[in-house]
C-alpha cells in the first residue's frame, strides 16, 4: 500500500492557514527527528480514538457531557498527561512520542485534543496563551476554555486574567483585553509556536544543528520571520557556516534595525563578516 503522504515543506508557504493541516504538519516536525516515522499510523490512531467515542456521544447527550466524554477518554482511558516531571524533554514535543508515550506539554497535547474532538463535530480551537497553551469551544452564551495538560479542565474567567498577568508586567487585565487573548490560534501558529518550543530547548542545549533545523522550519512556514531568521543565523554562526549566518543575520537587522537584540545581533554579523560595518 502506498505511504501515507504527508505535505512537502516547500508547499506549506503558500498554504491558507485554513488549508493547512494541522495533524499532518505536525507529524511533518516529528519526522525530521524521527525519519522512518509512520504517519499514516498514527493518523489512524486519532480517527481510531474518535470512532471508539463516537457512539458515546450520541442521543440527547449534551454539549458538557459530550466534553467530559471526550475528556475522561483521552485522559483516563488512554492516558494522556501532562509530562510534568522532564517538562523540557523534546519528545514532548515531537507527535509521534506524545502518542507512543502518552505524555506531552500543554501544545502537542492539545493538537491530539483538537484532532479528535473536531472529529466529532465539535469545532475546537487552540488558543496561545501567554505561558500555557489552551483550547476553547464555542457554547451558547460565549467560550469555554479548557486545559488540555490537566485533563481538559475548564478555566474561568478570573483564572485566566490571573494566569495572563505575571506574562503582561504583572498587570490585570479588563474582560475585553481577555477577549482578544482567548482569540482562536490558527494552524500556522500553532504549528510555529510547537518549533519554537524546540529552539528553546535546543538552544539551551547548544544544539546548534537541530536550532538551525527547526528555525528553518519556521521560514518554511512563514518566509522572513524575523526570529527564526536570527536564530537560524545564530546557529549558523556556530556552526562555522559564515555564508548563512551573514545573509541571515543582515535579514534580521533590515527587518528589524531596533530590535532589543540588534547590537548583540550586530556584533555577530561583524564577526562572521570579518569587518567592522556599522548599521545602514
Amino acid at each position: 500500500m502506498p505511504r501515507y503522504a504527508l505535505p512537502d515543506w516547500n508547499s506549506l508557504a503558500s498554504c491558507s492557514d485554513d488549508d493547512l493541516p494541522l495533524l499532518d504538519v505536525a507529524l511533518l516536525i516529528a519526522r525530521d527527528e524521527y525519519p522512518q516515522l509512520d504517519a499514516g499510523a498514527y493518523a489512524d490512531t486519532v480517527q481510531g480514538y474518535a470512532d471508539a467515542l463516537r457512539p458515546k456521544l450520541g442521543g440527547d447527550i449534551d454539549l458538557p457531557a459530550r466534553l467530559t466524554a471526550i475528556n475522561h477518554f483521552l485522559f483516563e482511558e488512554q492516558g494522556f498527561k501532562g509530562n510534568a516531571s522532564q517538562y523540557d524533554d523534546p519528545r514532548n514535543s515531537y507527535l509521534n512520542e506524545v502518542f507512543d508515550r502518552k505524555l506531552g506539554i500543554p501544545i502537542s497535547l492539545a493538537v491530539v485534543q483538537i484532532e479528535v474532538t473536531r472529529r466529532l463535530g465539535l469545532p475546537l480551537d487552540g488558543i496561545s496563551f501567554p505561558g500555557h497553551f489552551l483550547v476553547r469551544l464555542p457554547v451558547d452564551d460565549g467560550i469555554l476554555v479548557m486545559d488540555p495538560y490537566n485533563k481538559g479542565r475548564p478555566v474561568s474567567a478570573q483564572e485566566l486574567k490571573e494566569r495572563a498577568s505575571p506574562h503582561l508586567g504583572g498587570r490585570m487585565i479588563d474582560d475585553h483585553q481577555l477577549g482578544d487573548i482567548l482569540a482562536p490560534a490558527t494552524h500556522r501558529t500553532i504549528l510555529a509556536r510547537m518549533l519554537r518550543n524546540l529552539i528553546g530547548l535546543y538552544t539551551h542545549r547548544k544544539d546548534w544543528d537541530r536550532v538551525a533545523r527547526t528555525a528553518d522550519r519556521i521560514l518554511k512556514l512563514t518566509p522572513d520571520q524575523a526570529d527564526a531568521l536570527r536564530d537560524r543565523g545564530m546557529a549558523y554562526r556556530e556552526l562555522g557556516y559564515a555564508p548563512g549566518a551573514r545573509a541571515d543575520l543582515a535579514r534580521y537587522l533590515h527587518l528589524l534595525p531596533e530590535a532589543d537584540d540588534a547590537e548583540a545581533v550586530h556584533t555577530a554579523l561583524v564577526e562572521v563578516s570579518g569587518s567592522r560595518s556599522s548599521i545602514n
